[in-house]
């Protein structure tokens, strides 16, 4: 008998709980179950849109941002995964008569990339700097095509 009961109690506390976590109005113990599975339901359906969103964000973000430091220039670059990216950008920093100094690189969920540079002769202009850097990161890659 009290194993009966110990069970009824627990099936309370359990429905106590279903119905705070969900906002449950419902007073019956199969609406306060259907209102538990509507709010579950919901946040499957939030999670996917989130899901989406963070996907979409991954593919489109693409950034540079360019800052002259005396005679340095920190570079910050972030876009979308590429192949051949991290040695397109190197290329362009050589053509541009820039010496690396120091590069930070990671490419966990995007292309993220840190350099400080140098230039080896006359100054550059940031802009024209950041869209070299844009047009690099712009270029398809992949498919065999020689960029």
């Amino acid at each position: 008998m009290s194993s009966k009961m110990q069970r009824r109690t627990a099936l309370r506390r359990k429905l106590h709980i279903l119905k705070t976590l969900t906002n449950s109005k419902s007073v019956k113990k199969s609406s306060i179950i259907m209102d538990a599975f509507l709010y579950i339901y919901k946040l499957k359906l939030q999670v996917e849109a989130i899901q989406r969103e963070y996907q979409y964000l991954i593919n489109h973000i693409q950034e540079v941002k360019v800052e002259k430091d005396g005679t340095r220039y920190v570079v910050r670059v972030t876009c979308k995964k590429g192949q051949d990216l991290l040695v397109s950008i190197f290329e362009a920093f050589e053509e541009m008569n820039l010496n690396v100094l120091e590069a930070r690189v990671t490419c966990k969920h995007f292309f993220g990339m840190e350099i400080i540079a140098e230039a080896k002769g006359q100054d550059i202009d940031s802009r024209i700097l950041t869209e070299t850097i844009l047009n690099v990161i712009q270029r398809p890659s992949g498919n065999g095509a020689i960029n």
